[in-house]
This record gives structure tokens, C-alpha cells and sequence, in this order.
């Protein structure tokens, strides 16, 4: 359904670096993860910080699942580097990619979080498919597409947490 509280984050991070993933592992067994400007740069490789996040992940117990929009020659070099299941040319906002992921890691919507930086795509889709969001800041805004550029300027009213309606 074309509901407008979709376009809401359930919550709002700077980054997904300073984010109480002890705590968070205590209610989710997944998570999914955006990797353009929500993991590094947009372009950019997996940086040793994205390596140690993802290997505390692991060590917490918890799966993780990369689902990108992007071709598989961006999205698998990253996975392997942090060691994460991951999807490409996911087609976000619809809820495909979302549930595949699911699929994969053997966890549901109870149980998984998804973590990206872009309203219109990331969010839209990850409440579609009925999961807890969470929109972080772009890591690096200079780095984004002329049409994310423009994208983010549409955004900027529903950068605010969900409240149901």
C-alpha cells in the first residue's frame, strides 16, 4: 500500500558506527545494510571500519545481509571483504530484496533490522516489507549521484521518526 507513514524511519541514527549493536543484538538476530553512503562513501571499498563492525556483528551471534540497488561488481568485492550474504540489483523499494535476504539468513521480520542512508528507496522498502528502519546520516553527501542529490532535497520532510498516524 502507497501509505505515507512508510516513508518514515522507525528511527534516526548519524551513524550506523555509533549505533548500541549489544543492546540491539539482544532483539535482532539480522540485519541488512545498505552499503552506499550508509557503510562507507559512496564508491568506496569496505574500510577496516566496516570490517570490524561487521565481524562484532558476527561475534554477537547475530547474520547480516548487504542489499544493494548496485551491480554485482560493486556489491560482492564488499561482501567478501565483511564476510556478509548480500544481494544486488535488489530493486528497492520493492520488497523482493528485502525478504530474500530474510530467506537467507533464516530470520523474519520480528527479528531483523535494516540500516540504510536513502528515504525514497531504503526506508520506503524496508517498512514496506515490515521491518524495524533506521535512517542514518550519508557518510560522506558529496560523494552522492546528481540523482540522489536531488532525491535528498524531497526527502528532507520525512527525515523525521515515525509516529503512527
Amino acid at each position: 500500500s502507497m501509505s505515507l507513514k512508510n516513508l518514515y524511519p522507525g528511527r534516526m541514527v548519524s551513524s550506523v558506527y555509533e549505533m548500541d549493536w549489544e543492546k540491539l543484538a539482544l532483539t535482532y538476530r539480522g540485519v541488512i545494510f545498505d552499503i552506499d553512503n550508509t557503510l562507507v562513501p559512496h564508491g568506496a571499498p569496505a574500510d577496516d571500519r566496516a570490517k570490524e563492525l561487521f565481524s562484532r556483528l558476527h561475534g554477537l551471534g547475530m547474520k547480516t545481509a548487504l542489499v544493494s540497488n548496485n551491480g554485482e561488481e560493486r556489491v560482492r568485492p564488499f561482501a567478501e571483504k565483511v564476510e556478509s550474504i548480500y544481494l544486488y540489483k535488489a530493486g528497492k523499494p520493492k520488497k523482493d530484496g528485502y525478504e530474500r535476504a530474510m530467506q537467507q539468513m533464516g530470520t523474519d521480520t520480528e527479528n531483523t533490522l535494516f540500516v540504510g542512508d536513502q528515504i525514497f528507496t531504503d526506508i520506503f522498502g524496508g517498512n514496506r516489507a515490515g521491518l524495524d528502519t533506521v535512517l542514518t546520516e550519508p557518510i560522506d553527501k558529496s560523494t552522492d549521484e546528481p540523482q540522489i542529490v536531488v532525491k535528498r532535497w524531497f526527502e528532507k520532510p520525512f527525515r523525521k521518526v515515525r509516529r503512527d498516524f
